[in-house]
């Protein structure tokens, strides 16, 4: 079923989480250990991120220098099915611009649409590690819009081989992300929402949204796009802090704000442990304020961790 038509059968606010595919050299077993814990609240899709394959070069004998494949993660698509399959919920595959060709993208497509599987979430993607600046592949998508109109393209039965015959069109329902502090290579909010909205007149038909800490941050947000004419749902993401570390990680990573209620909270804490209890009592009032407010589902981003989410969805759910 589609992410839209699960958000216009319910009957109260939903509840769905995002998973990162396993490091190199585990196995199916730690996605399920992963899941399991949360299953009892019943959401009606999860979503299965991808990460891009990232290289270094090590120095062997001789001089030259060894080209080396780090952080490779096994396969988005293959996860997606093992999910659907042990759980008959739906799964969300992330499908980004960088690392693929507009053909490599088709194929990855046509073989989701081969699984039944007919719910994307379309995301530009971040550079890796040793590029200054998100550099598409030779014959690849720039950005997140272009991965839309390939994929409404698809749904019209339109490929990137003209002279297919008999092509079946793809049904996927397109998921895009929203920024409720603004994408930082936005040059500011209204340009960030302008550029939402040029994907949902392309073809997306609902938002998820970056973690965020601060809830006015998300109102406010909504009220923009609002304003500017987009009417999808909008889905509210979010994520418990659950180390000290992470006060300062997650916003130098995600380009994010925290409250100042809460960093005066974390300041307090002496260990890693309390901080997490911080962390999963703020999302908690997060998750409740949301809730009250008639969002249409609450998405967590478990970061392979499901304790702290469960014990947040134990309270609220």
């Amino acid at each position: 079923m589609k992410v839209t038509d699960h958000i216009r059968n319910a009957d109260k606010t939903l509840f769905s989480i995002e998973i990162l595919p396993p490091l190199k050299g585990s196995n199916i077993k730690s996605i399920y250990d992963l899941i399991d814990p949360l299953m009892e609240f019943n959401p009606p899709f999860v979503d299965v991120t991808y990460h891009r394959e990232e290289y270094v070069y090590k120095k062997r004998e001789g001089g030259y220098l060894e080209k080396i494949s780090i952080r490779k993660r096994p396969g988005t698509v293959s996860i997606c099915a093992a999910i659907i399959n042990k759980y008959k919920t739906d799964a969300v595959p992330h499908i980004i611009c960088g690392g693929f060709t507009r053909e490599e993208t088709e194929n990855a497509l046509i073989e989701l649409n081969y699984l039944g599987i007919d719910n994307v979430l379309l995301l530009r993607g971040d550079p890796i590690k040793t590029e200054p600046h998100f550099t598409p592949e030779p014959g690849g998508n720039n950005y997140a819009i272009d991965l839309v109109k390939q994929v409404v393209d698809m749904n019209k039965g339109k490929f990137l081989d003209e002279d297919l015959k008999e092509s079946v069109p793809s049904d996927f329902c397109i998921g895009i992300a929203g920024y409720p502090e603004k994408h930082f290579e936005a040059p500011n909010m209204s340009t960030d929402i302008r550029y939402l909205k040029m994907k949902v007149d392309a073809g997306a038909e609902y938002i998820v949204t970056q973690m965020f800490f601060d809830n006015s941050r998300f109102f406010q947000f909504v009220k923009d796009c609002k304003d500017a004419g987009i009417d999808v749902p909008i889905i509210p993401g979010l994520k418990p802090i659950t180390t000290l570390r992470q006060s300062t990680l997650l916003p130098k990573t995600f380009h994010i704000d925290l409250p100042s209620d809460l960093t005066k909270e974390l300041e307090k804490c002496q260990d890693n442990a309390a901080a997490c209890e911080v962390g999963i009592e703020w999302c908690i009032q997060q998750s409740k304020e949301l809730m009250d407010s008639g969002v249409p589902c609450l998405h967590y981003y478990t970061m392979s961790n499901s304790s702290p989410v469960r014990r947040i969805a134990e309270k609220v759910f």
